[in-house]
Formats: C-alpha cells, structure tokens, sequence
C-alpha cells in the first residue's frame, strides 16, 4: 500500500457510517438534520489534526478550513465537496466492507438476501483487478459520492500539517449540504473562503474531470381552460388538458434525453397534471451551448404563444427560471485552470478524462458566482445506488492530484 491508502479507506468507512441522505422540498437547510452529524464530526476532526484555522457555520452546516500560505509565492486555490448523499437509494445503516485484492470475480455483496454484483452488468470492475474495492452489502448506497472526495481532502490536509516543509498559498476547504437536491452550495460564503478560484471533487472514477456542464432552466408552464358540461360543450369547452397535451407535441421529437448525448441538449418534461379547468406543466431544458440554450427558452415562449393564438389570450403563461450556467465560460477566463488540473493527474501517473458533463455541479452554480470551479474525480463508481462501490488505490490518487495542484499553485503566476 502507499502512503495514503489506510487513511483514506479508514476514512471512507468512517463517514459512510453516518447517514447524510437529504431529501427534497423540506424548506429547511439543510434539507434533513442528519448532515449536522458528519459537519460536527468534520469540524472536530480538522481541530484533532491540528488545522489552527477552521469554522462551522452551523446555521447553514457549512464546514471552512484553511491551511495559511508558507510561501509569499503562487496564489490561493480551494477544494469543495459535499457531505450529502442522494435520496435515490437509502442512505440509513450503511454497512461498508472491503474486498481487497479483487480478482476479477462476480461479488456477492449479501449472501442472505442474494445480492450479486455481477461483472457483466458492471464491466467497470475489470478495471480494478488487484485494487481494494469499499462496497457496500447491497441494500443501501455507500456514500462514496461525495465521502471519498471528503476523505481525500481530509488526508491531503493531514499531510500538509505533518509536512510543514511541503511550500503552498493559501489552500481553503469546504464541506457543504444539499448538493444532492440541488443546493448548489448556495450558503457557501465566498468572503470567507477567501479562494479566488476552487475545484469541486464530485466525479466519479479516478482521472474524470469536467470543464463544462450544462446550462439549465426550469420552466412551469400554467394552462386555463373553460369547462362546461360535456353534452353541451360543443363551441364553449376550452380544455386545458388539451392545451398542454399540444404544447408537448410542439417539443421536438428527438431532441429528448433518451435521444441525446455528448454536447446534444433537450428538453425535459418531468411532470403534466391537470384538470379541463386548470393544468401544469413542469419541464426542464439543458444545453452546453449558451446561445442555443437562450433559443431553446425562446422557442418554449413562442409555443407559448401558439397557444395563446389557438385559445385566446391567458390561456397559458410560462415561467422560465435559470437553474445553472455552464461553467466552462466562467473558467475560460481563467486559462490556467485546466492545464494545471491536467498536469497535476498526469504527474499522479494517471490518464486524464475530460467530459462535458451532462448535469450540473455545485461548481456551475460557484463559477458564476464568480469562483471559477470546474470539476475533478471523487473516484466511485455506480453512484446514487446499491452497487456503488470506491476502490482505495483511486481515493490515494486523487489525495495526490490534491497535492500535486497546491505545488503547482505555489508557483502559479
């Protein structure tokens, strides 16, 4: 084993143990209390191994450390992750074991209730032969997103303390809640981080990074018809089920999620409810492209429009509110950011990844609050479900591509 496997696999196991799973449309931050549980064990955490500068904020369970620069050289560079896990699959007694040297085989993750983690369903697992796999016993997730990025960022702290002669600026941290349901590190206070750019550690497998993410509105589109008994309402009825039924069909066709890919955006119907008298549509629309992400938003309005042209006017109203903006603009203004994240895993002895990810990060919502922050690898695989799993050797990695950005950040011009 190197340097860091032991740490970051007792580390893992640790904070799996705690259950953070959050929830949505409670109204409360965070979402569920049970956050607070792994905050105040990360606060104490950070005092026990000698962080001097740290803060929880406890109204909005946000956990600050910093390590003070040791050199008037470089420039300040901070690491976020979340502490909440997905409300997907359960999150409550979370019971974390490790195979180590896997061989290759098909793992039975809970022989009483036959849970089987077969290779052909998870090619993935070829990819670890040899590697200690953190599983889970197949009826919860395991939490390594986002717990493996929180304990390669503890350990990479940890040997920054013990290392004093190691030279970097200022490196800030924060833990935050919510990511999950959205949340968007909103209550993450940028004065106080003091970091004028950052990286989210919320991939998945080791060496994945992204330098764009999605542009995202949400729209909720409202249709009013007129209802009047069915045997009369020849001339009168103005059905508002029907209205929405012919916005959908207005959506084009193929430019649907389970039609696209790559840099391709859609649209998104999540939910259509109504009544002949009163109906809702609640749709989202994605795009990387900021120009075509503007005309899709546009194009929602003028359908808008047709039906307000076919019923009358007020028959539908559209409320388009922006979620996320691709952060691939924000961090293009900053050249260096992703040249130095390359570097920094190849010098780890791993291959970089790049993907324009199809989703958002709490980065997306950072970088344009004016905090460039593109996103690196946590190192899971099959997130959000029973069979995830983190191999070790890929948390010990991603605490060296951490170190190896606060050397390269020590000399950054």
């Amino acid at each position: 084993m190197n340097t860091f496997d032991e740490k970051v696999k007792e580390r893992l196991i640790r904070y799996a143990k705690v259950n953070t799973q959050s929830a949505n449309h409670t109204g409360t931050v965070p979402s569920t209390p049970c956050q607070f549980d792994l905050a105040k064990m990360l606060y104490q955490e950070l005092q026990d191994i000698g962080v001097k500068d740290t803060y929880y904020d406890k109204e909005h369970c946000v956990v600050y450390a910093w390590l003070q620069a040791n050199t008037e050289e470089g420039m300040p560079v901070g690491f976020v992750a979340h502490m909440d896990t997905a409300p997907d699959a359960s999150g409550e007694n979370v019971k974390p074991w490790v195979f180590e040297d896997y061989d290759g085989s098909d793992i039975v993750l809970n022989k009483e209730k036959n849970i089987v983690m077969k290779v052909s369903d998870y090619p993935n697992l070829k990819n670890y032969i040899h590697q200690d796999l953190v599983l889970t016993d197949g009826t919860t997730l395991l939490g390594g997103d986002d717990k493996a990025s929180i304990a390669a960022i503890m350990t990479m702290i940890e040997y920054l303390v013990n290392h004093p002669e190691r030279k970097h600026n200022l490196l800030a941290f924060a833990f935050t809640p919510d990511e999950e349901v959205g949340g968007l590190a909103r209550d993450l206070d940028l004065n106080r981080f003091q970091a004028k750019i950052a990286y989210t550690l919320d991939g998945d497998y080791c060496g994945y990074y992204e330098d764009e993410t999605f542009n995202a509105s949400e729209a909720i589109v409202t249709f009013t018809g007129l209802s009047v008994h069915t045997g009369t309402a020849k001339g009168i009825m103005k059905n508002a089920v029907d209205m929405g039924a012919e916005f959908m069909g207005m959506l084009p066709k193929f430019e649907k999620p389970q039609y696209t890919e790559g840099r391709e955006g859609f649209y998104h119907v999540i939910s259509f409810d109504g009544t002949c008298e009163h109906a809702v549509l609640t749709m989202i629309v994605r795009d990387h492209d900021s120009e075509i992400f503007n005309q899709r938003n546009d194009y929602l309005k003028k359908i808008t429009e047709e039906i307000n042209r076919r019923y009358g006017n007020n028959a539908a109203s559209i409320k388009i509110s922006i979620q996320y903006r691709n952060l691939g603009e924000a961090i293009k203004k900053v050249p260096f950011m992703i040249p130095n994240l390359v570097k920094a895993i190849e010098m780890a002895g791993i291959t970089p990844h790049k993907v324009a990810f199809r989703g958002g990060t709490d980065g997306s919502a950072l970088s344009w609050r004016g905090l460039p922050c593109p996103n690196l690898s946590a190192g899971y695989e099959n997130a959000h479900g029973r069979f995830e799993y983190v191999p070790v050797q890929s948390m010990s990695k991603n605490v060296e591509i951490l170190l190896n950005l606060a050397d390269l950040y020590s000399k950054q011009k």
